[in-house]
């Protein structure tokens, strides 16, 4: 294990072989860090990036209860509330904050500056494109893609049109869906599987196809409203 200065260890902190924790990373109690495990990495830029100029960040916080799973890595300034689960081989960037008892699944990647809710569940393998906001109770299937880039890393006119996904409280999208950059996928809206979205996608619409279109209205038995506490 390599513990860098000023680390933050709470009570009952389990940390399995060749963690590195960095500076000022604080932990909270009854956390499990597995194997392999990297936290608080400062971000690396390369010199050809759009991403601005790196300034040192703060340290990651970690709360209570977090599971952070084998091969994961954290990097600085992200922010996990209490109880977040962190599957094996996840990637968290810098300034993401993730609500309570979220889950984020094997392969999973969070980019940078993203907002993800509480109890929200992103599966395997799910990429989650810069600058999105996933409000609470929101179920990313596995295999879904976000995107922010209209311009394809084309022309600097790019740069001021830069724009991630929202997924509003309850929404869910399916297994290999794509989600085109700024779209909004509205309150317990549902995408089905290895559906384009090119459009918001309205409240409680269910919606499938290349590009998806309105199927049909989510049934009422699937609302939040109806699902046992």
């Amino acid at each position: 294990m390599v513990l860098g200065k000023d680390v933050q260890l709470g009570s009952n902190v389990i940390i399995g072989h060749n963690v590195v924790i960095y500076d000022g990373v604080s932990i909270g109690d009854n956390c499990i860090i597995q194997d392999n495990a990297v936290i608080g990495k400062q971000p690396a830029r390369a010199k050809n990036s759009a991403l601005p100029e790196l300034k040192t960040l703060p340290p990651a916080k970690i709360g209570s209860g977090v599971t952070i799973g084998t091969n994961s890595i954290i990097y600085a300034s992200a922010e996990l509330a209490d109880d977040v689960f962190v599957a094996d081989l996840a990637t968290i960037r810098e300034r993401v904050t993730i609500g309570h008892k979220t889950i984020i699944g094997r392969g999973a990647a969070v980019e940078n500056d993203c907002v993800i809710g509480v109890k929200c569940k992103i599966e395997t393998n799910a990429y989650i494109t810069a600058y999105s906001e996933l409000e609470d109770l929101v179920f990313i299937a596995p295999g879904v893609v976000t995107t922010n880039d209209n311009y394809m890393a084309r022309s600097k006119e790019r740069f001021k049109h830069f724009k991630g996904v929202t997924v509003k409280k309850g929404g869910r999208i399916g297994a290999n869906s794509t989600i085109l950059p700024g779209k909004v996928i509205e309150q317990e809206a549902a995408v089905a599987a290895g559906s384009l979205v090119t459009k918001d996608v309205e409240s409680q619409d269910l919606v499938a196809g290349h590009p998806a279109r309105k199927f049909k209205s989510v049934p009422d038995d699937q609302l939040l409203k109806n699902q046992e506490a």
